[in-house]
Parts: C-alpha cells; structure tokens; sequence
C-alpha cells in the first residue's frame, strides 16, 4: 500500500440546545484539525496540539486511532500503520463536541484513506456507535442544525440552514465535565407532565430556527429534562442563565452535557455584552471562565 496522507477539518458543536435531549444539535466555528497518515512500518504513532497536548493518550488507544481501525475493519482495508497529528481548538470535556469532532473527523479521513467506500450515512452510524447518541456527531459530520433519531443501529439526520442572523456566545467555565457525570445526574423517569413540556418546546425550537422567526426562541429554548438536574454540578449557573438573558440573549442554555454554557442572540452589537454579563455571574459564583464569540457553521467536517 501507497503511504497517504489526509487533512480533516472539523466543528465543535452544541447539543441539547435546551428541549432536544440527545436530538438537536448545531456546528460552530470551533475547530479541530485531524491528520491521518498510512505508513508501512507497522507502527502507530499519535501527536497533538493544543488542548489535550500531555493529557490524551499517544498509542493506539487513542480515541481517533480506535475509530479509524474500526471503520477499517468494517471495509476490510488492511494498514501496516499509521501516523496521526491532532490540532486540536476544541476544549475537552466542556460540552462543545471535542470526542464526536475525534471521532468524526477521524473517520472522515479513514474512509478517505480507504477509497471513499462508506456513505455519509454510514459514517455517522459508526461515530454514533462511538458516542452512542447523534446530537453532536450529526453536525460534526453534516454542519448547520441537524435533528437526528437513533433508530436501531440505523441514525436519520435531518440537516437545516442556520437562520442568517443567529450567533451565539460560550461561557466556558475552567473545570471539567464528563458526560458520564452529567448522565448519572439524571432522573430514570419524568412525569407525563415534564415530558409534554419538552416535547411542545422542541416542536418550537425547530420551528423558529427552520422559519426564522426568532420571537419563539425565548420560550422554544426551556428545558426540564436535563438541565434543572445538572444545574448542582455548574457553579452559578441559574444565575449565568438570568445574566444572559438579562444581557440581551434569545436564549441561554447548555452545551451539551455542560460545564459550558451558551448563549443565542440575533442582535450582533450585543454579543460582548452577554459574554460579559455570564462571565461575570460566573465569577460571582467562584468561577473562572472563558467567553467566545462563534458563528454557527452551515459545514460539518470536510478535507483541509
């Protein structure tokens, strides 16, 4: 085999966005940058970057290194080796996507790698195998807003343009938070009541971004499966939501399984103003924490 070398580029991402627990899901203008390389030594070598550089593993436990074999295997591609350099934007264990952008932009290039022979589709089953929900796989892979189901081993992803004039601002708090500790936060079970909830301001939230009427946005993005739960385990954080919105924000949710928080807005003047006010309502409750301004992205993961 030819030694090759593939350049991916690919988003963070925000899931949730309020009502769409493991649903909804959005690209911003954060990135990582995956570089996958054959090599015929039989060795596997990994590099990184930016963040994670001395944290995440350099051998083939890596998570970018286990989806590429994965995907390898399934096509029946054989690989005597290979290098893998992360450049990595993208905080880790903060709610912005940084495993699925791992694991997306490492299958993208495995699949480039190998001839090209997985669809689209087929890529973002493997990378839900991965994750094990879609929410931010999906707009990893696909950008722009995406609401993707889980059904069986098979994920249908349905990819919507991203109102021109919706931006949105991070609050990035300086701890971490995995996923595993968010989920164990939550309830096995919810009332009827608390589920309907949900299920009317998902319908809203879909609405207002696909139609662009940004009015909705205020009470499309309330939650009451998940966020109520994880709020004990983010510092200030009903207090970084009221500061938000106070600030101007069309809504102010979690990113995905948090620490981060993010806030939506439409006026482009005011964007400052509420990273300023969350920052603040952030230290107010003892905690330090970075605030970035990001578009949210149409493209999803794609070769540098």
């Amino acid at each position: 085999m030819e030694q090759q070398r593939v350049r991916v580029i690919v988003p963070a991402t925000t899931a949730n966005m309020g009502p769409g627990f493991d649903t909804l899901g959005m690209a911003l203008g954060l990135y990582n940058i995956v570089e996958l390389e054959s090599t015929t030594d039989g060795r596997i070598t990994v590099s990184v970057e930016g963040e994670g550089a001395g944290e995440l593993p350099c051998d083939e436990s890596n998570l970018v290194c286990r989806a590429a074999s994965r995907l390898w295997e399934q096509v029946d591609f054989p690989v005597e080796g290979f290098k893998v350099h992360l450049i990595n934007n993208i905080p880790l264990a903060r709610g912005l996507g940084s495993s699925a952008a791992a694991i997306v932009g490492s299958l993208v290039a495995a699949n480039l790698l190998s001839g090209g022979r997985l669809s689209a589709d087929e890529i973002l089953a493997l990378a839900t195998e991965f994750e094990g929900h879609p929410d931010n796989a999906a707009p990893a892979l696909l950008g722009g807003f995406v609401v993707s189901v889980k059904d069986g081993d098979q994920v249908r992803a349905m990819q919507l343009p991203v109102p021109p004039r919706l931006r949105a601002v991070v609050a990035i708090p300086d701890f971490e938070l995995s996923t595993e500790a968010a989920r164990n936060a939550l309830p096995k079970e919810v009332s009827m009541q608390d589920a309907t909830f949900n299920i009317s301001r998902t319908a809203m939230l879909v609405g207002a971004l696909a139609t662009g009427q940004m009015r909705y946005l205020r009470h499309a993005f309330q939650d009451r499966l998940h966020q109520p739960y994880r709020a004990s385990l983010i510092p200030g954080f009903e207090k970084v939501v009221a500061a938000g919105q106070a600030a101007g924000a069309r809504g102010v949710v979690l990113s995905g399984a948090g620490p981060t928080v993010i806030a939506f807005y439409t006026n482009r003047e005011q964007g400052g103003l509420i990273g300023a006010a969350m920052k603040k309502a952030f230290a107010e409750a003892g905690v330090k924490c970075e605030t970035l301004l990001t578009s949210l992205v149409s493209h999803g993961a794609r070769v540098a």
